[in-house]
């Protein structure tokens, strides 16, 4: 049995809680990440055999289309999977159904489910610094339980998670734009996922193309990119959600 890691991380959180959890299955795994342009995605290959995570980030509720575009040209091959939802200490609403319904679709079988942590990818003082160390001990034990279900060989049962169906109503933006330091370096231009960002206009981007996931402004080496005075009315409004500690939460039959 191989791991195979499949992950959409603009920011770095959804990764890092990935390879968290991917460490306690003691094997190192083979890694795709879907958040990059689309002239430098492979879809992996998966067999039948393998252990799959799918690793997501949650946008208001949601989970980036883009990501579920990306992952869609992937062959399952009836693979078991886990799939997690990695949200910035807010909430993941329907995150989960979704990822559960177009895993499924896809003739992957979904075993376990994880609701985790981390820094929430704008408002950054929202989860500072998750996953931390108690969230690494967390993964290890959620790893652990997975294994003790798979060796365990009792039959697959569709999982019952928390969620709507139809899904909450998505929402777009904000935008990233660059202040007077952007130097014009092009790595936001070069990292874009959606190649929302011009090559002759590297400063502001392409509202129809731009899906708000903040790679860009997680990637400019020297912190030009930003929400400008978005960033001040969001975390007002996010503070009495984000304020306490959100749990990491594990789904097993």
């Amino acid at each position: 049995m191989k791991i195979q890691q499949i992950t959409f991380s603009p920011t770095g959180g959804t990764r890092r809680v990935s390879e968290l959890l991917c460490q306690g299955f003691n094997q190192k795994p083979l890694t795709t990440e879907t958040c990059r342009p689309e002239a430098a995605y492979t879809p992996p290959v998966i067999e039948a055999e393998d252990l799959v995570i799918l690793s997501m980030p949650v946008y208001a509720g949601r989970v980036p289309a883009l990501a579920v575009e990306r992952l869609r040209k992937v062959e399952a091959n009836g693979a078991r999977c886990v799939i997690v939802a990695v949200y910035g200490n807010r909430a993941y609403e329907d995150a989960l159904v979704e990822m559960q319904d177009v895993a499924t679709d896809m003739g992957f079988q979904v075993i376990a489910a994880i609701a985790a942590n981390a820094e929430h990818s704008i408002c950054r003082m929202y989860g500072t610094g998750r996953p931390d160390e108690a969230d690494a001990k967390e993964m290890a034990s959620f790893a652990e339980a997975i294994l003790r279900k798979m060796q365990g060989g009792t039959p697959f049962v569709p999982l019952t998670l928390p969620g709507n169906r139809p899904y909450k109503q998505g929402c777009t933006g904000p935008f990233p734009v660059a202040d007077d330091q952007c130097t014009d370096c092009g790595t936001c231009v070069s990292l874009c996922p959606t190649g929302a960002i011009s090559p002759d206009d590297p400063r502001t981007n392409n509202h129809d193309l731009c899906i708000g996931c903040m790679r860009c402004v997680s990637v400019c080496p020297v912190g030009a990119r930003g929400i400008g005075e978005h960033l001040d009315r969001l975390a007002t409004h996010l503070e009495p959600l984000c304020r306490e500690r959100k749990k990491n939460e594990l789904f097993l039959q």
